[in-house]
């Protein structure tokens, strides 16, 4: 039966057979079919890249095993299990994961896939550096693979979207924690300039880093931002110590948002009374790991306040040597009259070897931007080009529109990736939307 998916942005929905094989020998079977394949986790993919128009989805979220946490750290996960699961298990034990994105909503075998990154990049790197092995089947069988075992394709599988097989499990090293809580320090910043100097100046004295821009206010106080700067808490800095793993959400979206709700105006507003609420200064607030690092988990199906049409999340990074990048992109949008609901701002540190990796040392924005205007489409093809001309590229992750001309560009080693994919999928199998748009296939 065929079944309608799109990505978390909901703006490019496609048809697709979808299975749910629930071991590698199941996989292997779906391959032998010969039929076109992308795997799927929990869809929160912002566009077209884990969906086939057409084709076969083989969604991961059968491959549910779980190994004991060792006395290192070390667990081996089935592909389809969440963040959020393992932290439920983890947090108890005085373990975390060591690089989230912004939602606990995202499976094992996505996060290696996307090479999701989080808030501590600038210290501990993406998802992929903290992997220590995993099983990969592809169209030409099971492969295990590491950063020492055909490290050639488990780099060309760390940021490929699924485009080199299907992730079965994953050993992963955790960080220890004494707490479920951080340590905060937040400061109110009037120009995007200023905490971009504060962000270069004393993020390596935190762990974890992220300022919330406003993309809204002009003239000077374009970009005014709220930034926040954490490290974990130790059991003696707070009062009452405890490792209580992450709530499930109560509240729930339960229909589509009236179209136009996330205008220019509303957002304006909303911009503002989030700016004045946040203080000024204010350092060592102890913040629980839930809300510090996965707010919007707190609601449930967040993406329907942005009505049927959907929206457009848009991430870029620019190498460290092109602030200003990232305030010619602000301005842009500023200027255009396109709302950005949400846009933060990220420092990076040095890149691992994944060909398709999207992280650079440097700097990263996001931007949520819903569909609707008319001047959207005109706006983003402006950032692709202030985004390239700075050396930058933009997260195939978040991608719905990008150019396929413009992906090669910023990804100069696309090349090298599709052949080590013409090695182990010499049939062009596995392929997905984003893949057949980008020209990512095969040569």
């Amino acid at each position: 039966m065929s079944t309608k998916l799109y990505g978390w942005g909901r703006t490019a929905p496609s048809f697709s057979t979808v299975v749910e094989p629930d071991s590698d020998a199941q996989v292997v079977n779906e391959f032998a079919t010969g039929s076109p394949l992308i795997p799927r986790g929990l869809g929160r993919s912002y566009g077209d890249a884990a969906q086939l128009s057409g084709g076969v989805v083989m969604s991961n979220l059968a491959l549910r095993s779980m190994s004991p946490i060792d006395h290192d750290g070390v667990v081996t996960l089935g592909a389809g299990v969440s963040i959020d699961e393992l932290l439920r298990v983890a947090i108890p034990q005085g373990w975390f994961v060591p690089v989230t994105p912004g939602t606990r909503q995202v499976t094992m075998g996505g996060a290696v896939a996307a090479d999701v990154h989080g808030k501590n990049h600038h210290v501990d790197g993406s998802f992929a550096n903290h992997v220590r092995s995993m099983n990969l089947v592809t169209p030409s069988g099971p492969h295990e693979v590491s950063p020492n075992a055909d490290p050639e394709l488990f780099w060309a599988t760390v940021g490929a979207m699924g485009l080199t097989g299907m992730i079965t499990s994953v050993t992963l090293q955790l960080m220890p924690i004494e707490t479920d809580h951080v340590l905060v320090d937040t400061e109110r910043f009037n120009t995007l300039e200023g905490v971009m100097a504060s962000m270069r100046e004393r993020d390596d004295a935190y762990q974890y880093s992220v300022a919330w821009v406003d993309c809204m206010s002009r003239g000077a106080h374009m970009g005014r931002a709220i930034l926040t700067r954490a490290t974990h808490a130790r059991a003696h800095e707070v009062q009452e110590p405890t490792l209580d793993a992450p709530r499930a959400s109560k509240v729930v979206v339960p229909f589509d948002a009236p179209s136009g709700l996330l205008n220019p105006l509303s957002v304006r507003a909303f911009n503002e009374v989030w700016f004045r609420s946040s203080p000024k200064f204010q350092e060592g607030e102890a913040q629980s790991l839930s809300a510090f690092f996965h707010p919007l988990d707190g609601v449930r199906d967040w993406n329907r306040l942005y009505g049927k049409k959907g929206f457009v999340q848009y991430q870029f990074c620019v190498p460290d040597d092109q602030p200003d990048a990232v305030v010619s992109c602000v301005e842009r949008l500023s200027s255009s009259g396109v709302a950005s609901f949400l846009a933060v701002l990220k420092r990076f540190g040095p890149s691992n070897p994944g060909l398709l990796s999207f992280p650079m040392p440097g700097w990263t924005l996001a931007l949520d931007l819903p569909v609707g205007p008319s001047a959207l489409p005109s706006v983003l093809d402006d950032l692709d080009e202030l985004v390239l001309k700075a050396g930058g590229r933009i997260y195939f992750a978040k991608d719905a529109r990008l150019a396929p001309q413009n992906a090669r560009r910023m990804y100069p080693r696309i090349d090298e990736f599709l052949a080590i994919k013409e090695r182990v999928d010499p049939r062009h199998q596995l392929t997905s939307d984003l893949a057949r748009r980008l020209q990512l296939v095969g040569k």
